[in-house]
C-alpha cells in the first residue's frame, strides 16, 4: 500500500479505507498482511485483493466539439459519411456509450447507436440544401448499473451523462473510389491463446490519395460478446478475452473499411474466425460410483455393465478410451476400451468374493497431452445354489442311558451352506424308522426322544439325518449317519426264580451240605445284573452270596426240626436294587404249614406316590 489509502487494526485485522479510492486510477489492489502472535520472531503473511467497484462518475468525452465533413450526392443511401467518437472513462455499463442524433433539420441521416457510424438514408441534392446541422450525442448506461434489459432501458435520464457533437455537412462533389480488401475472409486461432493474441491482420487498399485513400478498420456486427478488439488504424484484431471453443467455435465478423474522404466511401467483409480446439476439457463419467450385479459360475465373457464419459473437447481431444486401474480383483474383468463395457474374464465365486469394489474405472481421451478422469465400480456377485449343506461329521454315535425323559435332546446336528440366501438356509429331517424312539427339529437339527427308551427291549437305533438347503429352484442336501446307543441303567429288580420254597431237609444232613440252590434273575447289562445272595438272621444255614447255596452250619436239633429263612438278592448297581424270598425248611417227618397271621390286612396309599414306596 504504498499510498497509504488502507489502514488496519492490529488487535481485530479490520482493513478500513483511509483515502479515496478511484476505479480508473487503480482498479485492483492486493494488500500483504502479516500476523504475529505477541513477540515471537514468528509470523505468517497472506494476501488480500481488494477490487475497486467503478460508479458512475465520469461522462463521455468528444475528441473534438466541432468537426466538418462534406458529401455528394452521387453517394448512394447506406453511405458511410462519418464516424463519431466519444471515450468515457468509467468501465461496464457505466463506459458503455449509445450515439443519437439529438437534434437534425433534415431527415436524410441516420446514426448506428453502438459505432457512431453517420449513414445517408437518400441521396442529397445540393440545390435544395447547402448545408446541415445535426447534433449527435453520446450518452452512457450507467447509475445506477442495472442487470436486465428491461431496466437498462428505463435509466434515469438525470443521472445519464452526455456530450454533444455539433457536425457541419457541405454537399461536395468528390471521391469516387470505395476501399476494396486484400486479406482473407478466413482466419484461425487456438482457443488458449492470451488475451491480447494476434488473430489477424486486415488490409483494406484505397486507390485515392490523401484522406480519400485513408482507411480506418471497425466492426460493425458479429462482436457482441467482445471477444476481440480491432485496431482502427493498423487493422490488427486482436483477442480482448479468453476463448473457449467449447463455447462458442466460429464468429462471423461484419468488418467495414471506411476511407476519410468526403463523402467518405466504405467496404464490408464477414471475416470468419475458427476457434481450434485444445485438449482443455477433462472427460466426465456420467456417475461416479457404478453399482451392477451378475451371477457367479458365468462364462467368462458375461456383461457386467457399460460405464459411460462424456469430453466437451471435438475431434482426438474428445476421442475416450476406457480402462480398469489395477486393485483387489480387477483380474476377473475386462473392459472394452472403446465403448466401456465390462465383461468377466473369468468365472466368479460368490462364496470366495461375493464383491468387488473396483477403485477405478479409467477414461482417457486421445488428446497431447491426454487428460483423463477415473469413478468407481461395485460388483456384486449373484448367488446360485452350488453348494450342498455339510455336516460337521460324516458319522455320529452317541451313547444315551435309557432312563431319559420323553423330549430330552441327544444331539445336535449341525450343517453349514456356503451359499447365501435361501440357498444357505438349512432345514433337517430324519429318514429310516426310529421305532417312534427320535425326532429332529427342523430348523435347529436338535434331535430328541419321542418316547421313553428301554435298553432292555432295544439297545441300539440306527438311521440317517438329512441337511437340505430351501433353494427354490433346485434344493440340494446332505445325508449323515446317526448311531445312538442305548446304555442300561439300574431300573429293573433282581426276580428270583421260585418263591416262597420249600425244601425237605433229612434229620441226620451232614454239616456243610448244600441243601438248597436259590436261583434268581436280573435283566440289567453289568454291575446292574451281578447278583448277590443274603440270609437274613442266618443261625444254622448260611449261603454261598454268589451262587445263592444254602449250607448246613451246625447240626439238626431234632427230627422235628424247622425254620423259615429269608433270602436277599441284590444287583450291583451304584443304588443297588433288592428282592426277598422266603425258604422254608423242614424235616421229612414234619412238614410247615405256612399260615397268615392275619385273615384281613388294611392299608392306606397317598395319590401320586412315588413307585417302590412301602
Amino acid at each position: 500500500d504504498p499510498h497509504g489509502k488502507f489502514s488496519i487494526e492490529p488487535q481485530f485485522g479490520i482493513i478500513r479505507t483511509k483515502k479515496e479510492l478511484d476505479h480508473e486510477a487503480q482498479s485492483v489492489v492486493v494488500l500483504t498482511v502479516q500476523s504475529q502472535l505477541g513477540n515471537s520472531p514468528i509470523y505468517s503473511s497472506t494476501q488480500v485483493s481488494i477490487s475497486v467497484i467503478d460508479i458512475n462518475d465520469n461522462p463521455p468525452v468528444f475528441l473534438t466539439k466541432t468537426d466538418k465533413v462534406t458529401i455528394s450526392h452521387t453517394q448512394p443511401p447506406g453511405t458511410a459519411v462519418y464516424i463519431a467518437h466519444a471515450e468515457d472513462k468509467d468501465s461496464g455499463l457505466n463506459g458503455a456509450i449509445k450515439y443519437s442524433i439529438a437534434s437534425k433539420q433534415s431527415d436524410a441521416f441516420s446514426i448506428d447507436p453502438s459505432l457512431g457510424v453517420v449513414n445517408l438514408i437518400r441521396t442529397v441534392f445540393a440545390e435544395k440544401q447547402q448545408e446541415y446541422t445535426l447534433h449527435i450525442a453520446a450518452e452512457d448506461c450507467g447509475s445506477p448499473p442495472l442487470t436486465s434489459l428491461l431496466i437498462l432501458t428505463a435509466i434515469n435520464v438525470t443521472d445519464r451523462r452526455l456530450d454533444s457533437l455539433a457536425v457541419k455537412i457541405v454537399i461536395l462533389d468528390i471521391n469516387d473510389h470505395s476501399p476494396s480488401f486484400m486479406s482473407s475472409p478466413l482466419s484461425y486461432v487456438m482457443e488458449d491463446v492470451e488475451v491480447g493474441f494476434l488473430v489477424h491482420h486486415i488490409i483494406a487498399k484505397d486507390p485515392d490519395e490523401g484522406r480519400n485513400g485513408q482507411v480506418t478498420y471497425h466492426i460493425l456486427s458479429g462482436n457482441e460478446n467482445k471477444a476481440f478488439v480491432l485496431d482502427k488504424f493498423t487493422g490488427l484484431l486482436t483477442t480482448a478475452q479468453f476463448l473457449d471453443h467449447e463455447f462458442q467455435e466460429r464468429y462471423s465478423l461484419t468488418v467495414i473499411a471506411l476511407d476519410d474522404g468526403s463523402p467518405a466511401l466504405s467496404a464490408t467483409q464477414v471475416l470468419t474466425i475458427i476457434v481450434l480446439d485444445v485438449n482443455d476439457e477433462t472427460p466426465l463419467f456420467l456417475k461416479q460410483l457404478y453399482e451392477t450385479a451378475v451371477h457367479e459360475n458365468r462364462d467368462p465373457g458375461e456383461f457386467v455393465i457399460r460405464v459411460e464419459a462424456v469430453d466437451r473437447d471435438t475431434g482426438l481431444n474428445s476421442l475416450l478410451q476406457y480402462e480398469i486401474l489395477p486393485g483387489p480383483g480387477y483380474e476377473k474383468f475386462k473392459m472394452n476400451s472403446d465403448s466401456g463395457e465390462l465383461i468377466t474374464a473369468a468365472p466368479l465365486d460368490r462364496e470366495n468374493q461375493e464383491a468387488f469394489s473396483i477403485k477405478g474405472s479409467s477414461c482417457r481421451d486421445l488428446g497431447s497431452p491426454s487428460r483423463s478422469s477415473t469413478a468407481q465400480l461395485y460388483v456384486t456377485v449373484l448367488d446360485e445354489n452350488d453348494h450342498s449343506p455339510l455336516f460337521a461329521k460324516t458319522q455320529y454315535e452317541i451313547s444315551v442311558t435309557e432312563d431319559l425323559e420323553e423330549g430330552s435332546t441327544i444331539l445336535d446336528l449341525s450343517a453349514s451352506d456356503e451359499d447365501g440366501g435361501l440357498n444357505g438356509e438349512v432345514m433337517y429331517s430324519l429318514i429310516d424308522d426310529t421305532y417312534g424312539a427320535f425326532a429332529i427339529d427342523c430348523v435347529t437339527g436338535s434331535i430328541i426322544t419321542s418316547k421313553a427308551l428301554d435298553q432292555e427291549t432295544k439297545s441300539q437305533y440306527t438311521f440317517r439325518a438329512v441337511a437340505s438347503d430351501c433353494s427354490t429352484q433346485i434344493p440340494r442336501s446332505t445325508t449323515v449317519s446317526v448311531v445312538v446307543h442305548v446304555e442300561d441303567v439300574n431300573d429293573n429288580d433282581p426276580i428270583f426264580l421260585q418263591n416262597p420254597i420249600k425244601i425237605f431237609v433229612p434229620a441226620e444232613t451232614a454239616v456243610n451240605e448244600t441243601v438248597v440252590t436259590v436261583r434268581a434273575e436280573d435283566v440289567d447289562l453289568g454291575s446292574n445284573g451281578v447278583i448277590v445272595f443274603n440270609l437274613m438272621m442266618a443261625d444254622v444255614f448260611q449261603i454261598d452270596v454268589k451262587t445263592g447255596d444254602i449250607i448246613l452250619r451246625e447240626p439238626l436239633a431234632s427230627k422235628h426240626f424247622s425254620t423259615q429263612l429269608l433270602v436277599t438278592a441284590s444287583d450291583q448297581g451304584i443304588t443297588p436294587r433288592t428282592a426277598t424270598a422266603a425258604v422254608i425248611i423242614f424235616t421229612e417227618e414234619q412238614e410247615e404249614v405256612i399260615s397268615f397271621s392275619h385273615s384281613l390286612y388294611k392299608a392306606s396309599v397317598p395319590e401320586n406316590s412315588a413307585a417302590g414306596g412301602h
